[in-house]
């Protein structure tokens, strides 16, 4: 008990509710809200930038993008925010943003612009390609297009939220039904018969096929004929049961996955702040590749699929020449494949160092290569 001889029970109750709900207000109004801000950084294609520094001016946030060029700032006080990006090879950018309690409506979308590179591109053109392995009879027939339709790997990783038979109904002249048992199957339009169902080259076993039953993500292609006439000749069946269409589905496996890219060790930013490394403006003659160009191979799923695209790849280059082990990595790349490509043609690469006042020293170099189809590549070899 107290001076008044009143407990501080007996005090709130003689302060009144509009007293006590004053000193409530009071309280939440002090208390801080927080949120956060996500989005994604592109360069002027749209390809993802990777490694890229994006901070909040004011505050202690600072992340890096990561391979599908996304970050997320978590922590920030709710209100107007800044947000500052920035990498090497880029010019920096800032973005204006508001952060709010609730869940973030939509990513933050920021294009940066490549400045200027004095390192020439290494143009690789695909040309006749001899497909390999148990896909080669897929590829080829990606590639000729001459018959059926085809959703291939990269429209696949694009619809993953939708069922076998949603996907495959999005194709011209198939629509999608519900089967008795509850699944997922489709019909060719005008058919009420049920079409054939291979999978990896394996005819599914008679009766109706629950499409739904095979998850989309584990899927590497579909192709689908709408009669027996343009089915492939090893994939139709007596009985003129192909005349109800073909559905070919072919799994991902180990010869459809890329393996881990290699793990960048070196921090090619601290080297830089330290000087340690020196950029392409920075010295008086750029690195450069010794003999002009690299032996790249162009990805044969990628020359099926009619794809061309871009990337840049970032690594340390000593001063022998010699590109230094753990300071490879992705600055961007249109597709994974194209950047696997790239990479491992950096392994027997060989470079004239960069030259200072007229000494030999180390240089971060981004070099750019450029995969673009050639004229020849509309025809294609199979090996089986």
């Amino acid at each position: 008990m107290n001076r008044i001889g009143l407990t501080p029970r007996r005090i709130v109750a003689r302060m009144g509710p509009f007293c006590v709900a004053t000193m409530l207000s009071s309280s939440l109004l002090g208390a801080q809200t927080y949120g956060e801000l996500a989005g994604v950084v592109t360069d002027s294609a749209g390809a993802p930038v990777l490694g890229v520094i994006v901070e909040v001016p004011g505050t202690q946030s600072r992340v890096r993008t990561n391979d599908r060029g996304e970050f997320r700032i978590a922590n920030l006080p709710v209100g107007p925010a800044t947000i500052q990006v920035r990498r090497l090879g880029f010019a920096a950018a800032t973005r204006s943003a508001i952060v709010t309690s609730g869940d973030q409506r939509s990513p933050i979308l920021i294009q940066l612009q490549a400045v200027p590179t004095s390192v020439e591109p290494v143009v690789v053109q695909a040309s006749r390609v001899e497909y390999t392995g148990r896909l080669a009879g897929y590829y080829e027939r990606l590639h000729r297009r001459s018959n059926g339709s085809f959703i291939n790997r990269e429209q696949i990783d694009r619809n993953t939220n939708k069922t076998l038979s949603q996907l495959i109904s999005s194709t011209p002249g198939v629509n999608a039904t519900r089967l008795r048992t509850g699944g997922g199957g489709v019909r060719i339009r005008g058919m009420k018969c049920r079409p054939l169902v291979w999978l990896d080259g394996v005819p599914m076993p008679a009766g109706e096929v629950d499409l739904d039953a095979f998850p989309v993500s584990t899927l590497h292609g579909i192709e689908i004929y709408l009669g027996a006439t343009n089915s492939p000749p090893n994939y139709t069946a007596l009985d003129g049961a192909s005349s109800c269409g073909t559905i070919l589905l072919w799994s991902r496996g180990k010869d459809t996955e890329l393996p881990p890219p290699p793990q960048r060790i070196v921090d090619v930013d601290a080297l830089t702040d330290q000087h340690a490394v020196y950029t392409a403006n920075e010295v008086d003659t750029p690195a450069h590749l010794s003999n002009g160009n690299l032996d790249v191979v162009y990805p044969p799923d990628l020359v099926a699929s009619r794809t061309s695209g871009t990337v840049v790849a970032e690594f340390v280059v000593s001063a022998s020449g010699e590109i230094e082990r753990g300071s490879v990595g992705i600055v961007t790349a249109t597709n994974a494949l194209f950047a696997e490509a790239a990479i491992k043609s950096l392994a027997d690469a060989h470079y004239v160092p960069a030259v200072k006042s007229g000494t030999a020293v180390r240089q971060l170099v981004q070099q750019p290569f450029s995969f673009s189809l050639g004229s020849d590549s509309a025809s294609a070899a199979t090996r089986h």
